[in-house]
């Protein structure tokens, strides 16, 4: 036989060497060398390998999952479950794969992701409905919740309704609560008219002393709640806004929010109004107080412009306020601002913002006919402060040139600019109720992650 022409047996490598070898290999070299055979891989699957490592599994994959079960669910700390809440199969599914977390002490971060809000409101759910949540979700979820090694850090339920009525219960099974770094417990209703209200047991929150990144729905929000969760070392507080129901839930008062401000100086406070039909209205009056700390406002498909609202956040959160998004239907209605109803506004909202708020460093509006001269106008008093202006819809009727309107708003913010082309618009501006829960399911987890 000819030695010189036989191919070396890679495989045939102790794997005490081959571990050493990987040793000395970066994490991107170290994958490309576990495809090189069987053994090799074997090799790779270590849990020195994956350090505060993150798997994102779809249930919809078979093999996904397969491959969690087999390979990753002893490896991975941080778990993102995709999976479609309105597929049956998808829920059945969920059952072992969240039993299966609930006995893997590694796993200490959980996240959903779905991209609708359910098939039928919570309060319409038949026994048997709520009994298959409770049996694929809650019970292996409290399961999950209730170790006291290597405990839960970071539960998302990825604002779920269904799930965060169960809100109250998953603080209660928690086995370290003084462990858990972030928990997201706002949702997106199926009706923003008609939902039941999470009642939530201050106390509880007060045990996650290392709590730092929370979301609640705007209803589960009171005035001993906001003074119960001073005691947390919170970095971050998402709020998000359905309906508004005075009898069961009063508004947070002015005081409360004072005190929240004094001990939460440089908190990032977001404020987010989903599908918020009836609210929207009353936002400056039920929801917004001047002590408020808000830094970043979505105001998402509430089919309407409340420049009130918009130049009352202008006056009283000028020192604060760094974010702002207005996004609606291009296609239903312009949703150009009524100046018949805001007749005492002289100024675009926008610009008003732009004048007043001195943080402010992103504008971001779809569905809401912009003038071109607003635009220039913006530019000029926020400069290269501006790190972010996203508008799609503009009316160019008597306006000189378009290119001329672009040079100059992109001399002024010092970086290339031009309005979003109609191609480019996103998908969920159309009159398209699942691509709108997509968009707001995705706007929320990135307001999380920032």
């Amino acid at each position: 036989m000819n030695f010189s022409q036989r191919q070396p047996e890679w495989h045939t490598i102790p794997s005490v060497a081959l571990n050493h070898i990987f040793d000395y290999l970066d994490a991107q070299d170290r994958r490309s060398a576990a495809s090189v055979c069987f053994s090799w891989r074997l090799a790779f699957f270590q849990k020195r390998y994956f350090r505060n490592f993150c798997f994102q599994l779809d249930v919809g994959c078979d093999d996904q999952l397969a491959f969690f079960h087999r390979s990753m669910a002893n490896l991975a700390r941080e778990l993102i479950v995709v999976f479609d809440f309105q597929n049956a199969f998808h829920i059945q599914k969920m059952r072992r794969l969240l039993y299966k977390v609930a006995r893997c002490d590694n796993i200490q971060k959980l996240r959903f992701q779905t991209h609708n809000v359910g098939l039928v409101a919570i309060g319409s759910m038949h026994s048997e409905h709520l009994l298959a949540i409770e049996q694929c979700f809650v019970e292996p979820l409290n399961l999950f919740l209730s170790r006291k090694r290597q405990p839960c850090q970071l539960l998302d339920l990825g604002a779920i309704e269904a799930l965060s009525y169960y809100g109250h219960d998953f603080l209660k099974a928690m086995g370290k609560p003084q462990e858990l770094l972030q928990l997201t417990l706002a949702s997106i209703k199926y009706d923003p008219s008609h939902y039941p209200i999470l009642t939530l047991d201050a106390t509880l929150l007060q045990k996650c002393a290392a709590l730092q990144v929370l979301s609640l729905d705007y209803d589960t929000l009171s005035d001993e709640l906001l003074h119960t969760i001073q005691v947390l070392p919170l970095r971050k507080l998402l709020i998000a806004v359905h309906g508004l129901d005075s009898e069961e839930h009063p508004d947070v008062s002015e005081t409360a929010w004072s005190h929240f401000s004094d001990h939460f100086s440089s908190i990032e406070l977001v404020l987010t109004l989903v599908y918020a039909y009836e609210a929207i209205e009353l936002l400056q009056h039920r929801v917004l107080r001047s002590n408020m700390p808000v830094t970043h406002v979505r105001l998402l498909f509430c089919e309407q412009m409340n420049a009130e609202a918009l130049d009352w956040m202008s006056l009283h959160h000028n020192e604060t306020l760094r974010s702002i998004h207005y996004v609606d239907s291009a296609y239903k209605h312009s949703n150009r601002m009524n100046y018949t109803r805001h007749g005492f506004l002289r100024q675009d909202p926008f610009v008003m913002m732009a004048w007043r708020c001195k943080q402010l460093e992103e504008i971001v509006v779809h569905g809401y006919l912009m003038d071109p001269h607003n635009l220039v106008g913006i530019a000029r008093l926020r400069g290269r402060q501006l790190k972010r202006l996203e508008v799609s819809m503009i009316n160019w009727s008597g306006a000189a040139s378009l290119n001329a309107y672009n040079e100059e708003i992109s001399t002024l913010l010092g970086q290339q600019w031009s309005p979003i082309s109609p191609d480019k618009m996103p998908p969920s501006l159309a009159y398209d109720y699942e691509l709108r829960d997509q968009f707001v399911y995705e706007m929320l987890r990135q307001d999380l992650s920032q």
